[in-house]
């Protein structure tokens, strides 16, 4: 079996090479300075040559922030990259799996979200993963789509690894307590999609939208006091953490308040599910501490 992986360089791409999949198993990672997925031709062209089994997108423009003033760039990515690779799958007879996020929803919720509340997306990142799930859906009936949320691991970009900074510069960190979701570690998303790959190709596919997110719910605030308490036994005792409202920190993009998902369905559809955040944490901590595994190619 042959997996062509798009965003390899990501945290979850980066999960996903690092993974030990079965005999026989070939994983050929693409990252974004080798392969843009906003360039049609690259990407039929690249499924055309290595004539895969299953493609697996992990390729997104995640800058929350940045998005607000390059939506061009996150459009392009997020929605016109899907589209492309969803539609070079269906020309090949292939089936994809593509990540999507918890920032669809508006976050008015009281409750958790289930893949069959209606979408409302509250800035750039959001719209345009909303609209790179619509393209998956529209050029390719054989996807999975996962939607996750406060992805985090031990390489990249992430909450945990910018707290861990600032707590080496500042004596004390104000963090948001007013917005609720679900810390999910990068190897337990690269985890859920080994199983969902492996049903595939067993001809055991259930296609459809899932959510998939660390077990437990969380603030922001809640997030960085359990990474500094997992981290206390390397880093000392941890910082004071003061508790704030979004309105005392402003941002360029809005987040939703509540973006906890509801992971039942993939629960019954693949019996995937997944550990408490807490106890995936400490294992990135752990891992960030002593050692990170190499990335894809290196």
């Amino acid at each position: 079996m042959k997996i062509l992986l798009f965003g390899a360089g990501g945290q979850v791409g980066t999960e996903l090479c690092a993974r030990q999949w079965p005999a026989g198993c070939q994983i050929v990672a693409t990252d974004r300075a080798g392969l843009d997925i906003a360039e049609r031709e690259m990407v039929f062209a690249a499924i055309v040559r290595e004539r895969p089994d299953v493609a697996i997108n992990a390729a997104a423009y995640t800058a929350v922030d940045r998005a607000e003033s390059e939506p061009e760039a996150a459009w392009a990515i997020n929605c016109a990259g899907p589209g492309h690779i969803a539609a070079a799958c269906r020309a090949a007879g292939i089936p994809l799996l593509h990540i999507s996020t918890d920032y669809v929803y508006s976050g008015d919720k009281i409750g958790s979200w289930r893949e069959d509340d209606p979408v409302s997306p509250l800035g750039v990142y959001g719209a345009s993963k909303e609209a790179g799930d619509r393209a998956v859906r529209d050029a390719l009936a054989e996807h999975v789509i996962l939607r996750t949320a406060w992805v985090y691991s031990a390489h990249g970009h992430n909450f945990v690894k910018t707290m861990l900074r600032l707590a080496d510069t500042h004596p004390s960190l104000r963090v948001v307590a007013d917005q609720y979701g679900c810390p999910t570690a990068a190897a337990d998303i690269a985890a859920a999609l080994a199983t969902v790959v492996e049903q595939v190709v067993a001809g055991k596919a259930r296609w459809g939208t899932y959510h998939f997110a660390g077990t437990g719910a969380a603030t922001w605030h809640d997030f960085a006091e359990a990474v500094f308490e997992r981290a206390a036994p390397w880093r000392g005792p941890p910082p004071p953490v003061a508790a704030i409202t979004t309105a005392d920190f402003p941002t360029p993009a809005r987040r939703p308040a509540n973006s906890v998902l509801d992971c039942t369905r993939i629960a019954e559809a693949y019996g995937i599910v997944a550990p408490p955040w807490k106890t995936s944490l400490g294992a990135v901590i752990r891992q960030l501490y002593e050692g990170v595994p190499k990335r894809c190619g290196s």
